[in-house]
């Protein structure tokens, strides 16, 4: 693998792709956290719920690994500021939207503008990492998953008590965002010219990976079983938790708002550990920890009684299991480097998608069985964990792309 070296971690940059996928993501959890506004509002049922996230995640699922591997061979450094241009018409529409028609018709709009986004973003993130490829996904992912923890909590404070017109006072936050990523793109722009004249100058010969295809094929294979495993479950408490801690409990849903809050925030938590850790030990531990060693926790979620106990678990439940997703991003991306966008948005997209399918039959079972038959049926999803056994030991390598 050809070696390019860099100056330093650019932690202004970093910090200001953290802050942008903070509002991009606190806009889509808008989405989920308005739930059970239209679920009274419209008359809909868990099966229709469960379509609005399949609906919104198929639409940033199918454009993300189309988007990444245009980005790897023409780079946009103003896609990341059209994206939330596309986002912030979504949130307009959604605040006015009264019905299901026009309600799925804003959250496609949300779900292309991040679909437009996350690649683009996400092989930034790469490039300003100064070679410490896991702290600088790790420092991009955390604030995706801050913005996405405010999300119930701003839903509890301002939605739930003024309902859904409440969505038209945040159109400010993409404005905001717009205009903080308009001096970081023009600082891609500069420098792209540079990364790729340094990449000519400096790759004789292509970049390859160490391994073969067909290992490549595997592991490849094998980190999808885990992002399935993984969203899958997320699926199950970002879209039903709040149900299932009211019907479960008979608390409000302003209640279960907070409870989902303090969901979200141990999930931002727990993936500014994974990186780090994934750098200095290897991510293949990190994988290992993360999905398999979750799966106590949910096998137990179902069974406990309390609120308290419930609130606890998923505390546990988040900080371990979002830890995965920056170390499977950048060993699949070590893997087969070169393809720093395209892999990003295969893996974001996948993500994305079996969420969005996931939450569409989880919505039916729950009307079919009861909410409950939900986390019994998902509680078993870590145990896929073990198939981690299958990828390669890769030491870790100091290689860089610009």
């Amino acid at each position: 693998m050809t070696k390019v070296t860099t100056e330093k971690t650019t932690f202004l940059v970093l910090a200001a792709l953290s802050s942008f996928h903070a509002f991009n993501d606190l806009m889509q959890s808008l989405i989920m956290a308005i739930y059970p506004n239209i679920h009274d509002t419209l008359s809909l049922n868990m099966l229709q719920i469960g379509l609005i996230t399949l609906v919104y995640q198929i639409a940033s699922s199918m454009f993300q690994p189309i988007v990444g591997w245009y980005a790897d061979r023409h780079p946009q450094p103003y896609a990341l500021p059209f994206g939330m241009f596309l986002t912030l018409c979504g949130l307009c529409r959604l605040a006015v939207a009264a019905s299901y028609a026009e309600v799925l018709f804003s959250v496609i709009l949300i779900g292309i503008g991040s679909a437009i986004f996350h690649p683009e973003s996400s092989r930034l993130a790469y490039y300003a990492s100064g070679g410490r490829f896991g702290l600088a996904q790790s420092l991009f992912q955390v604030g995706g998953n801050f913005g996405s923890s405010i999300g119930p909590l701003v839903a509890a404070i301002f939605i739930t008590t003024y309902g859904q017109g409440m969505l038209g006072a945040f159109t400010a936050v993409p404005i905001f965002a717009i205009c903080l990523m308009l001096p970081v793109s023009r600082w891609y722009k500069k420098r792209l010219y540079s990364i790729e004249e340094r990449r000519r100058n400096t790759a004789k010969t292509p970049l390859k990976s160490p391994y073969p295809t067909r290992t490549i094929v595997i592991s490849l294979c094998v980190l999808l079983i885990l992002i399935f495993s993984k969203y899958v479950y997320w699926a199950s408490l970002s879209t039903f938790y709040q149900f299932y801690l009211k019907d479960k409990f008979h608390i409000t849903i302003k209640h279960a708002q907070y409870c989902q809050f303090i969901f979200a925030f141990s999930v931002a938590a727990g993936t500014m550990i994974g990186g780090p850790i994934g750098d200095r030990f290897g991510r293949k531990y990190v994988i290992w920890a993360s999905i398999l060693g979750v799966a106590p926790f949910t096998l137990l979620l179902p069974h406990v009684q309390t609120l308290r106990a419930t609130c606890i678990l998923t505390v546990f439940i988040g900080l371990i299991l979002s830890s995965a997703f920056s170390a499977i991003l950048v060993y699949a991306q070590e893997l087969v480097p070169g393809k720093i966008g395209m892999i990003a948005g295969l893996f974001f997209g996948f993500a994305f998608g079996i969420a969005g399918i996931s939450s569409a039959f989880l919505g039916g079972v729950a009307d079919k069985y009861g909410i409950d038959t939900v986390y019994h049926i998902c509680s078993y999803l870590p145990l896929l964990g073990i198939v981690t056994f299958l990828l390669p030991n890769m030491r870790k390598k100091r290689t860089e792309l610009m």
